[in-house]
């Protein structure tokens, strides 16, 4: 049995990966660059900082993203949010059942601060995570390096080998085996739909000892040690 149990946000637990995809790949397209498409983003960038994203389209395309460029994708992102953004079905059970058998929970998200306080904020889940929600700003290296899920065993204060890790990520599976815990890989949002079984298979080629499609199934898929 997990000591503690740490969630990636987008994909995990609001099915929110396809309005960032789109939004990242919008603006992107708006700088003059519109070779880089919503499965190019999709593809590559599941689970990593907005930091890394500049700085591969300036290296591939010789566009550099303008400083407030996180702020114009965070715009168009959250106007969707007040329309479109829900909650992966079952999370909030998940939560409560954590809740009711006494582990704690954290975020570890490759968003922002800000972001995810709106994503948490909008999807009625910020009350699961008080204190206990951290972002790559929090840290010098985000996934796939192990830090940011370091950062949330310590605040949480739970072994790393003590914690599980819900991710749909290939990075963030990556960072959560660096850091010593165990992995279980999730495919059932949204963003997945063309290409779930192949992302399974990645999941699973980077080390997630399961990949689940639902969120019962993972939770059972976690507390199994």
């Amino acid at each position: 049995m997990p000591q503690a149990v740490i969630f990636d946000l987008d994909g995990c637990l609001v099915d929110s990966e396809i309005l960032s995809i789109s939004a990242i790949t919008e603006e992107i397209q708006d700088m003059g660059a519109p070779q880089v498409t919503y499965d190019y983003i999709r593809d590559r960038f599941l689970g990593v900082s907005m930091r890394v994203i500049c700085e591969h389209v300036a290296e591939q395309t010789g566009k550099t993203c303008a400083d407030d460029f996180v702020d114009r994708v965070e715009a168009r992102l959250f106007a969707r949010y007040r329309t479109d953004l829900r909650q992966i079905e079952g999370a909030a059970a998940m939560l409560d059942t954590l809740r009711d058998m006494g582990i704690p929970v954290a975020i570890a998200t490759g968003g922002s601060i800000r972001r995810m306080g709106e994503t948490l904020g909008v999807s009625g889940l910020a009350g699961y995570f008080q204190g206990a929600a951290f972002s790559a700003d929090q840290v010098e290296r985000g996934k796939p390096a192990p830090d940011l899920f370091l950062l949330a065993a310590r605040e949480l204060g739970v072994d790393p080998a003590d914690c599980v890790v819900m991710e749909d990520s290939p990075h963030g599976i990556q960072g959560a085996l660096a850091a010593g815990m165990r992995a279980v890989g999730f495919v059932g949002g949204s963003h997945l739909d063309p290409m779930r079984e192949a992302h399974r298979t990645l999941l699973l080629s980077k080390g997630a000892e399961r990949v689940c499609d639902t969120i019962p199934e993972t939770l059972n898929a976690m507390l199994i040690r």
